[in-house]
């Protein structure tokens, strides 16, 4: 009788299990935030200004938040990591290029600060940490990016990158096009 108790136990524990991983992606992020809790890496549409014209890119610092306008007064948000300390910064740009699978080079900086960093990942290895899309921005090193770091997303840890989830960057990616206008902010945009 203990023996089949104890069969029924463990076959609700695996379903229960199974529930909990079943509304999210089939990944070890979505996992374990699932069973542990965690910060949400949801993204979703939002009430917007309606001053932003559709295709703008507004990421906000403050909010911990990349806005996508999706339409006047709508816009997709999307969770991301955010530059840490002296590599905070804001203004206005463009998206001047996208690359699927990028290649990563850390520059001299980050070489000094970390000298075991490799001098080049090359696209599609997993441990590349632009992930699989980027879009880069004007002429400057910083790009919207994808990370094979997801618990990252939510805490002040880049170089002046702004980081998404893979899944969210590749929707990002297919929505953007190269010239889409970028502003980058410290405010708060929604409370």
């Amino acid at each position: 009788m203990k023996r089949i108790l104890r069969t029924l136990l463990a076959t609700a524990m695996v379903f229960g299990l199974f529930a909990a991983v079943a509304p999210q992606q089939a990944d070890a992020q979505g996992f374990f935030r699932n069973l542990f809790g965690g910060k949400s890496k949801n993204s979703y549409v939002v009430r917007f200004s309606d001053a932003y014209t559709p295709g703008t890119i507004i990421v906000s610092f403050g909010d911990r938040r990349l806005y996508f306008v999706s339409e006047r007064g709508e816009a997709i948000s999307y969770p991301i990591a955010v530059p840490a300390g002296k590599a905070s910064w804001s203004g206005s740009t463009h998206v001047s290029y996208k690359r699927v699978n990028p290649g990563w080079t850390p520059t001299p900086d980050m070489r000094r600060e970390n000298p075991t960093l490799p001098a080049f990942v090359p696209g599609g290895h997993p441990q590349n940490p632009l992930g699989v899309r980027a879009m880069y921005l004007g002429d400057s090193l910083y790009r919207i990016h994808g990370t094979d770091a997801p618990w990252t997303i939510g805490r002040d840890v880049t170089h002046g990158c702004v980081r998404l989830h893979n899944n969210h960057v590749i929707d990002l990616y297919n929505r953007t096009r190269v010239g889409a206008k970028v502003i980058v902010t410290q405010r708060r945009i929604l409370r």
